[in-house]
């Protein structure tokens, strides 16, 4: 997805604008759209062709009271656009499609296991996975920064998950099948029957691997087997719908939030010689480009009640997309926020969500960018352009597929 600086007086005729439509986030700009929602129409609903029909949310203050407030707003008919009207199978039995206090039984044993006390002690496997994904920066030709940065989760996921690292291509190719079955590279047929295969296969794939798993393993498949809901161990669709979850999370937004820094400060190289300079920016640098990025590009819920939203009457049935990325550029909360600021403080983003459903991942996350930019500011002294960019087809992730580079090594080689 494109990210740019909308001018102060861009018109926008909104009823030629179909936000439903994930080609317009591959060849389009929702920028200067979302900059319009929010000055003009805060909350506004979009019929589809089809008569399906859904609210946007576009201001920071709106998306944080529809995401916290879970009695109001439920996430158990689903959360993405892409089963809008549909129900979501998964509903009441996978951690991001349950409701509190529910929710909260599947969670707290993810927070332990993926706190950051918890994941100090794996602090040498991440950091070897990150200098191997940056590896091909240290040749000082050119090389895809995106393709290397979509391979580093299964990294660190998979192990965590003890999946065996031969799986991890096709993981890797059905996770990204699975949260944008509309792009070419990664559809087997139309989307619905890229959506189904690859749903089908890492449902399968988890169902094996917990029927035939050791029980004695140490990894977060066993952190999920041993969660009780109401007084049982979870039953097998559900373990299989939270491996999922986890891996999908993981996947599909860490490699955009990279991909999209370095987009940026391509385009900006003082901010980039800003981190260089000063090592202290690494954490302002990684809430910025988490800021910037916002990988997940919406979260759907379902109004329970009969609500108000902006001024604007939302009947009970009624679903409502929160646009993280549209939030996280509201100039109420950030000052120039078409700016990629290393030095932003505060930055109260919602890359992560808000509320009940704040991605369980994110001390995860945020360890291992900080070991990205860390080891980038050491190994690269400027980064160049050195093709065309391509965006990710996906009305969900906001992403980058294609950003070759070509990068100035700091001392020599950067070791």
């Amino acid at each position: 997805m494109r990210i740019t600086r909308p001018a102060g007086d861009d018109h926008v005729d909104i009823d030629k604008v179909d936000l439903f439509d994930p080609g317009w986030y591959a060849d389009g700009d929702p920028h200067p759209v979302w900059h319009w929602l929010r000055v003009n129409a805060p909350a506004h609903r979009q019929t589809l062709p089809d008569g399906r029909r859904f609210w946007s949310v576009t201001r920071h203050a709106d998306a944080c009271r529809v995401l916290r407030d879970h009695e109001t707003f439920t996430s158990e008919r689903g959360t993405l656009l892409c089963a809008l009207d549909r129900g979501d199978p998964a509903g009441g039995k996978m951690m991001a499609a349950t409701d509190p206090p529910r929710h909260a039984l599947l969670r707290e044993p993810l927070n332990h296991a993926l706190s950051a006390r918890a994941l100090a002690q794996r602090s040498e496997m991440l950091r070897s996975a990150v200098r191997t994904a940056l590896d091909p920066a240290r040749d000082g030709g050119v090389w895809d920064l995106a393709a290397a940065a979509a391979r580093l989760p299964m990294a660190f996921t998979g192990t965590l998950m003890g999946l065996p690292e031969q799986d991890w291509p096709d993981l890797i190719r059905w996770t990204w099948a699975a949260i944008a079955p509309d792009d070419p590279d990664f559809g087997t047929g139309d989307p619905d029957t890229t959506l189904a295969t690859s749903h089908h296969a890492l449902f399968g794939y988890f169902r094996d691997r917990i029927r035939h798993r050791d029980p004695a393993r140490d990894d977060l498949v066993g952190t999920l087997l041993g969660i009780r809901l109401d007084g049982r161990e979870l039953r097998l669709d559900e373990a299989v719908y939270n491996c999922y979850s986890l891996l999908l999370g993981a996947n599909v937004t860490t490699p955009h939030v990279i991909s999209a820094s370095a987009a940026a400060f391509v385009a900006d190289p003082d901010a980039y010689r800003r981190l260089v300079d000063d090592p202290g920016l690494v954490d302002r640098t990684v809430e910025e480009a988490l800021r910037w990025s916002s990988p997940a590009n919406h979260f759907m819920r379902y109004a329970i009640r009969d609500t108000t939203v902006a001024g604007r009457r939302i009947s009970a049935g009624e679903a409502v997309a929160v646009w993280l990325g549209s939030a996280n550029r509201d100039a109420s909360v950030f000052v120039d926020p078409y700016r990629f600021d290393v030095t932003r403080s505060p930055n109260r983003h919602i890359a992560f969500g808000y509320g009940p459903h704040f991605c369980v991942g994110a001390p995860l996350a945020r360890i291992v960018l900080r070991m990205v930019f860390a080891e980038m500011r050491r190994v690269v002294t400027n980064f160049e352009l050195a093709g065309p960019v391509r965006h990710l087809r996906s009305n969900f992730v906001a992403g980058i597929t294609r950003l070759p580079v070509r990068t100035s090594l700091a001392g020599g080689d950067g070791r």
